[in-house]
């Protein structure tokens, strides 16, 4: 059925399309640069942060740090990005030479595709056009998070056991074991948020703390969880799959030049990872308090402080030895871990309670 005066060709003129399908293509680009403005910054990360780790490294031991490649060693990290771009590719005799070249993408791709769920702000006004700070507002991010980040451990694994290296192969198995202690109560250490918010969107977790930050009612939550990601990704002082005292460099043994490195921006990333997590989830995400700055600089700033505490944390503890690591995993976090659902989950019920 037409309406009066229209004629059939006008109802189905394909002019009438454009101003969607323009829509779509913005929608799209948009889409794109917001992805390929991540691997970016995501691959430029190693870049300031490995200068930073060693500044800081040398402060703490009263030393310089990098002092000689540009004014004080700005210009170290590039040098050392040229050095491992053209580092011979070395790969041993004796290993699985598929399973070899695949595991540093394996490692690397996992804590690039988490970002996709990731809000950095709600939005921001260019040219009288609202941009939104996330690429996508998923409805269970947080699950989407965990599930994906879970599969970075199989790089690290296929690396140790595809290098057919003593060390290389002990190294992989630590990480198992350690990444399945720890990963279990950093799952939990979030379901007491998750309450809180009545939602697995981390754009709805962050507009829950716009009065009170969820530190404030989930303490343990968020020891367990920091403490949980320093062993997710394997710094000190739980860095055992790496242990350059007892297993050469561990997994990574065997690698060089630009797979090396691969390894390495993964680190970075989730270092990064984790910190915007525990800023998202306990620490009100980009609600600031007092001083009034702009919500991504107060997201920005909370974020560099725990990196800050993650590098700090490298030249301050000692590392653990295994079986203190598994008894921190299984004997601590994880109680703990329950015991705060539960001690939530009676809160809530008393509040809700008439």
């Amino acid at each position: 059925m037409y309406s009066r005066g229209q004629s059939p060709v006008a109802r189905f003129n394909p002019m009438n399309k454009w101003p969607r399908i323009m829509e779509l293509i913005v929608a799209l680009g948009l889409i794109v640069f917001k992805v390929a403005f991540l691997i970016a910054i995501l691959l430029l990360l190693p870049l300031p942060l490995t200068w930073l780790e060693r500044k800081i490294a040398g402060h703490i031991q009263q030393r310089m740090g990098p002092m000689r490649v540009g004014w004080h060693g700005l210009l170290q990290p590039v040098a050392d990005g040229i050095k491992l771009l053209t580092k011979e590719d070395h790969i041993p005799a004796e290993a699985d030479r598929f399973l070899f070249k695949l595991a540093p993408i394996l490692a690397l791709t996992p804590p690039f595709v988490v970002f996709v769920a990731i809000p950095f702000g709600e939005s921001i006004s260019v040219l009288g056009a609202e941009i939104t700070l996330y690429v996508s507002n998923m409805n269970v991010a947080l699950l989407f998070v965990f599930a994906v980040i879970g599969i970075e451990v199989y790089g690290v694994i296929f690396g140790g056991w595809a290098a057919n290296s003593k060390y290389a192969v002990l190294g992989s198995l630590r990480t198992c074991a350690q990444m399945i202690s720890y990963e279990i109560p950093m799952g939990f250490a979030v379901i007491g948020v998750v309450m809180l918010a009545q939602s697995m969107s981390l754009l709805d977790i962050v507009q829950a703390q716009t009065d009170v930050w969820n530190i404030v009612y989930q303490p343990v939550g968020f020891f367990v969880f920091f403490v949980a990601g320093l062993a997710e990704a394997q710094r000190i002082p739980f860095d055992l799959s790496e242990a350059e005292g007892d297993l050469g460099a561990g997994f990574h043994t065997e690698y060089s030049g630009i797979r090396f490195a691969f390894f390495m921006v993964s680190e970075y990333a989730i270092v990064l990872l984790v910190s915007v997590l525990v800023v998202i989830l306990f620490f009100g995400g980009w609600n600031g308090f007092l001083i009034p700055l702009p919500p991504l600089l107060w997201f920005v700033l909370k974020v560099a402080f725990f990196v800050y505490v993650f590098i700090w944390f490298r030249f301050t503890f000692p590392r653990y030895r295994y079986d203190q690591l598994m008894a921190i995993g299984w004997k601590v976090l994880l109680p703990l871990s329950m015991a705060n659902i539960i001690i939530t989950g009676v809160l809530l019920g008393a509040v809700a309670a008439p």
